[in-house]
């Protein structure tokens, strides 16, 4: 009985191997390393975590991670510029490995794709024209059918305006930049987006009639994106954000991007 047990204990064991070496062969990681290129998709309009600067470069937040996650894996980088409408469906498509794009986790999202752990949180808030703002304390004296509320089509900034803003107007654009031109051009009262576009903004514009309410409206974490069924490329995603954020690597670049806006001059 007890040669039996061992023999099925053994065989149990060999089919284990045998399942996890296939798991890693088909892994998007180890593709990534035989191929010696990390394909990133991303859509270089949000301020500052990717964007053109005038040379019509994409830099950023998220690029230098993402240089810094290629050369970790000893491999060249290649961005993928894309259409946030089309950035989940790029990567179910294989047309590139990851995306790195400020994505925010939620259960929705989700249901298609995988998320590394969270990289960063930040939340949505109001860039308000300063006449408007005016006497009012929060975003709840604005919910009203004189005023127009406009943020981004297709963004957790849409969602939550969307949820919260039940009886002002609310107009969707492509871009941040289109929506938050409405609000310079007064055809719109408030501007409903990520905090770190809104506090760049506010420090590139310096104010000029706008406002801006800085308090969180939601929670968001941020999170890489790739492909379901991978335990592999998460493990390692997981294991070099740990790193980063333990040598002084993370805070470096969150320093020279959030903190410091000296970058603002490549892209104006």
């Amino acid at each position: 009985m007890k040669k039996i047990l061992a023999a099925l204990l053994l065989v149990f064991g060999v089919n284990m191997m045998a399942s996890d070496i296939g798991l890693w062969k088909k892994s998007t990681l180890n593709q990534i390393i035989q191929k010696g290129v990390l394909r990133v998709g991303m859509e270089p309009g949000y301020m500052p975590f990717e964007m053109k600067d005038k040379k019509g470069n994409i830099i950023g937040f998220d690029v230098d991670m993402a240089r810094k996650m290629a050369k970790d894996m000893g491999v060249k980088l290649q961005i993928v510029p894309t259409a946030w409408d089309g950035i989940i469906a790029g990567l179910l498509a294989d047309k590139y490995d990851i995306i790195i794009s400020g994505m925010t986790i939620t259960q929705k999202r989700n249901l298609k794709i995988n998320f590394a752990n969270p990289y960063i949180n930040i939340g949505q808030t109001m860039l308000v024209k300063e006449s408007v703002a005016k006497g009012k304390k929060s975003w709840k004296d604005l919910d009203k059918p004189q005023y127009t509320i406009v943020t981004k089509l297709g963004v957790t900034g849409e969602i939550a305006t969307r949820r919260m803003f039940k009886h002002a107007k609310i107009r969707t654009f492509d871009t941040e930049a289109d929506a938050v031109q409405e609000l310079l051009n007064g055809k719109a009262d408030a501007f409903v987006y990520d905090k770190p576009y809104n506090a760049m903004f506010m420090a590139k514009r310096g104010g000029k009639g706008i406002v801006h309410w800085d308090k969180d409206l939601t929670f968001e974490p941020l999170g890489w994106a790739v492909r379901k069924g991978d335990p592999d490329f998460l493990n390692w995603l997981d294991n070099f954000l740990n790193q980063v954020k333990h040598d002084g690597t993370y805070d470096k670049m969150y320093n020279k991007w959030f903190k410091n806006i000296s970058w603002l001059k490549r892209v104006q």
